[in-house]
């Protein structure tokens, strides 16, 4: 059966890679790995129990009588629910942030970037996007982030190959800025949530390696834009529902929700609990301050018509439902004794750390990033704080998904509002990704040396 649940899995990978060519959904196609692994795994509970469980099973039994339906109840409660609680910390994570940011982008709390924008000259926009994205970012997700400065840039660009490539540099900044700061992806939140990394070493070890892998294909982009852009300007910056907040009340919402995110390591140091509560926390305080602000848009009934993009409102209950079935499908495999078996493999066949980063990074250009980090992360045995191996996955992954775009969320987002193909992403975009990625790579090594 172990078998049968790990080629379930390896085909739901491959599924996943090639999303592009068969169209199937890989939220779909993650959800349907995690259910049915978990039914196989349950079906012949008492074999898997034995072998990696014994000791807690036989406290759990006391002085009942071994049966399948205790068997069961066993795994329901003691071997399934943890990883559900795992898989639920970095959905809620996620739900909480994707909110906030959507308050804030109704209220014209980033319209400043709109102003950003109001220049002709290609290189000053080029890196007034990147900067932004790159910063925005690292508190929050890179889907959200990407489809929000698309979609601005979008307003101002109208010749469609300029937009492709302000949309490419776009994508590699918000991936690397996302793998800079635990909050800033879900590999980053996982690994943080399990106890792999702190939050400060984590984004001081890759503060230099991401910015390294972003600045030097920005740069060789900018090579290939005019200096000087045709440009189509709004009357007004874009304020969401019609807000009619003013200057400081947009300030107030934009600290509150961004300066609320970066309290949350702080505040999971303090209290010990899980991530998603402080972001919780957060929103709900910027709900209120929302609400106080806009009472007579509530009134009126005015603030249900929102113009969220549909690509974003899809992507983001995509990511969620993708992010639970992945850990779910990877959580089986783990308990069947298979990854264990694949660790020990490795270490006597590959024992550097550097060999994985690269073979991590050459299938996150193929297969997801998240998905691929997490098979690396739940691969190793031994959990040991803010160990190299972690933050070279962590880097290797982000950077394989610049390469060919459908690697991560925020690429496909792109090549779905621009109507890209992978082909002219990569002649264009990728290979310099590549040469950005191997600088980076570099530096990493040479600190940790």
């Amino acid at each position: 059966m172990t078998l049968i649940i790990v080629a379930i899995i390896l085909l739901s990978f491959l599924l996943i890679a090639t999303e592009k060519i068969t169209n199937v959904n890989k939220a779909a196609i993650a959800i349907f790995a995690g259910t049915v692994g978990w039914v196989l795994y349950i079906c012949y509970g008492t074999d898997f129990v034995m072998s990696q469980h014994y000791g807690e099973y036989a406290s759990f039994l006391d002085s009942a009588t071994s049966s399948s339906v205790v068997v069961k109840q066993f795994i329901a409660k003691r071997i399934f629910l943890p990883y559900v609680g795992e898989a639920a910390e970095i959905v809620l994570f996620l739900l909480s942030t994707m909110t906030i940011v959507e308050i804030l982008n109704n209220n014209g709390c980033f319209d400043f970037v709109s102003q950003l924008l109001k220049t002709r000259n290609s290189k000053r926009m080029l890196w007034s996007l990147g900067i932004v994205t790159f910063l925005i970012s690292a508190n929050l997700d890179n889907l959200t982030t990407t489809v929000m400065m698309i979609t601005m840039m979008h307003e101002v660009v109208p010749s469609r190959r300029q937009r492709m490539i302000f949309g490419s540099a776009i994508v590699v900044a918000a991936n690397a800025g996302g793998a800079l700061t635990v909050i800033g992806n879900p590999e980053g939140l996982v690994l943080w949530n399990i106890g792999a990394v702190s939050a400060t070493n984590f984004s001081m070890s890759l503060i230099i390696p991401c910015i390294i892998a972003w600045a030097i294909p920005t740069w060789m982009l900018g090579r290939m834009l005019p200096s000087r852009l045709d440009t189509e300007w709004v009357v007004m910056p874009y304020r969401g529902d019609d807000t009619n907040l003013n200057t400081w009340q947009r300030l107030l919402m934009l600290f509150v929700g961004i300066g609320g995110l970066w309290f949350i390591p702080t505040f999971h140091n303090i209290t010990k609990l899980s991530p998603f509560l402080g972001a919780l926390c957060v929103l709900s305080i910027l709900w209120i301050v929302n609400e106080i602000f806009n009472h007579k848009l509530m009134n009126a009934d005015q603030m249900i018509q929102r113009r969220t993009p549909r690509v974003l409102q899809y992507g983001v209950i995509q990511m969620m439902l993708y992010v639970m079935g992945v850990m779910l499908a990877l959580g089986v495999v783990k308990e069947t004794g298979a990854t264990k078996l694949l660790w020990d493999f490795l270490q006597e066949n590959i024992n550097s750390v550097w060999i994985y980063g690269v073979i991590a990074g050459v299938i996150s250009s193929v297969l997801d990033t998240f998905a691929t980090a997490m098979s690396f992360i739940q691969i190793k045995q031994n959990v040991e704080m803010n160990d190299i191996y972690y933050k070279v996955i962590a880097f290797c992954v982000m950077s394989g998904g610049n390469v060919l775009a459908i690697g991560s969320m925020s690429g496909i987002a792109l090549l779905k509002m621009e109507r890209m193909h992978i082909g002219w992403y990569f002649r264009n975009v990728g290979w310099k990704c590549v040469l950005g990625t191997a600088v980076g790579f570099m530096v990493l090594m040479l600190v940790n040396l």
